[in-house]
């Protein structure tokens, strides 16, 4: 039955029951929140000011649904760390395989995200067969000509950049003494940018190299290469400063001077390869020093008008490279290795323009929902009252009581004397901001039943309530 029209009363009647209805409507609308909108992530945050703030990635780690889960939303630009170095493309001369790079690059291209292609000419991870092939000049000019060619047009229209020749300089600038550079000289650096301009004119062509991000002779080298290359009509977009940095050696020199003399060569600027480790174990103090850096080089990189984006080598802690190469060292990138955000995450925020973010602020509602004899069944709400998501969560708290959970649901379950630990199942682990899930469990106990009062989220401090 349809509410009686106010045209059905009185003209009195008809106008007071408008101005109720008003009212009423008027008041409703007052009584709901808004939405509380999502704050920006690093790559919308970048994206405001005309770059891309991105992120490696390797194979082996896309089978981490909570680490994928940050890579896909928090970034938007993603690099293939190993799976197009030329022993993963070309293993036998003549024997293309893409599967592994294709994997990374449908990943960015499912996620809308920008990727760079790392690399097509280096001295390391080559094949056996390159390496010691000890070819004539001639045959090696063909065989890097053939594999840039190969690897480039393969994924012509979506790799967006190319790290097309990677680390040519010794630390005082002389040319690295490569298998390319012993045979060839200097113009095989020349006939890959070439080629791979042949292969996909619409990639960005990048040189790129570490311990190039200050004013050095280091960076004397690769700007007098760039100069050289500008000059006889090679084609070059961008050059790219890997920022492998580490807290006991300083702050680059005169970064922002050193970007800006590239880019007033004609190219854009990148920082492609951002880590900035310690000598463990990490403290207070050196993960201030570092959140302090990585604003400094986000900083760095705003002031450069053609510097055109920030990646990191890869964004966890969890599957950083330092440790396995520089023994004693690490704790290098803005998430730690349960893929919490670090002091670096909130200062690249903050360096971008964003608010700081705490991901991890969190309420937690406990409650008995139902009591018998010497058992219970118990339910657990878990809220993210933070301004960014939590992917993976454990949720941590102690009976005050012998209380014990004898079974659990909608998370793993585990309990050592008092302490609980309950973990996020494969289908609640990603929490948006504003987002809850309730978690439970069946307990016995003895006595009082009393509900714990402190929880912590991945080790932070939830609000009970």
């Amino acid at each position: 039955m349809l509410p009686p029209h106010p045209s059905m009363f009185p003209p009195h009647l008809s106008r007071l029951l408008l101005a109720l209805v008003s009212a009423f409507v008027v008041l409703a609308a007052l009584a709901v929140p808004p939405a509380q909108a999502a704050e920006p992530t690093l790559g919308e945050l970048a994206a405001a000011k005309g770059r891309y703030f991105g992120s490696a990635t390797d194979n082996p780690e896309l089978t981490d649904a909570p680490y994928v889960a940050i890579l896909g939303s928090e970034f938007n630009s993603i690099t293939p760390g190993n799976s197009l170095k030329w022993e993963a493309t070309e293993p036998q001369r003549g024997q293309f395989t893409f599967a592994k790079g294709d994997e990374v690059v449908a990943l960015g291209q499912r996620n809308g995200q920008m990727v760079r292609g790392h690399t097509l000419v280096w001295h390391s991870q080559l094949p056996d067969w390159v390496s010691n092939g000890g070819f004539p000049a001639a045959e090696l000019r063909s065989i890097l000509r053939n594999h840039v060619t190969t690897v480039a047009s393969h994924y012509k229209g979506k790799v967006a950049h190319w790290d097309v020749v990677n680390e040519p300089f010794n630390e005082d600038g002389t040319f690295r003494d490569s298998v390319f550079y012993r045979t060839l000289g200097e113009s095989y650096i020349a006939d890959a940018l070439r080629a791979a301009r042949a292969a996909d004119p619409g990639a960005k062509l990048y040189i790129n190299d570490y311990n190039t991000d200050g004013l050095g002779a280091k960076s004397d080298g690769m700007y007098n290469l760039v100069k050289s290359l500008k000059a006889q009509g090679v084609p070059i977009d961008g050059v790219g400063f890997q920022g492998h940095l580490a807290l006991q050696y300083g702050f680059p020199n005169r970064m922002q001077e050193n970007l800006q003399r590239f880019a007033d060569l004609g190219v854009d600027v990148a920082i492609t390869e951002l880590d900035i480790r310690m000598i463990l174990p990490a403290d207070a103090t050196k993960l201030a020093t570092q959140a302090t850096w990585y604003s400094d080089v986000t900083k760095a990189c705003l002031a450069v008008s053609r510097c055109v984006g920030i990646t990191v080598w890869d964004y966890t802690d969890k599957y950083s490279w330092i440790p396995g190469v520089f023994p004693g060292e690490g704790a290098a990138l803005p998430y730690d290795e349960n893929l919490r955000p670090k002091p670096a995450y909130a200062a690249l925020r903050t360096a971008l323009g964003g608010k700081p973010g705490d991901p991890t602020s969190c309420k937690v509602a406990y409650k008995v929902a139902s009591q018998w004899n010497t058992g219970f069944t118990g339910s657990v709400t878990i809220t993210n009252t933070g301004s960014g998501a939590i992917n993976g969560w454990n949720l941590k708290f102690s009976f005050p009581g012998d209380q014990k959970v004898t079974h659990g649901w909608n998370a793993g379950w585990a309990q050592s004397g008092a302490a609980v630990t309950a973990t996020n199942a494969s289908w609640n682990g990603t929490l948006a901001a504003g987002a809850s899930t309730t978690i439970g469990f069946n307990g016995s106990y003895t006595g009082t039943n009393t509900a714990p009062g402190a929880f912590t989220l991945n080790d932070q401090n939830c609000t009970a309530g």
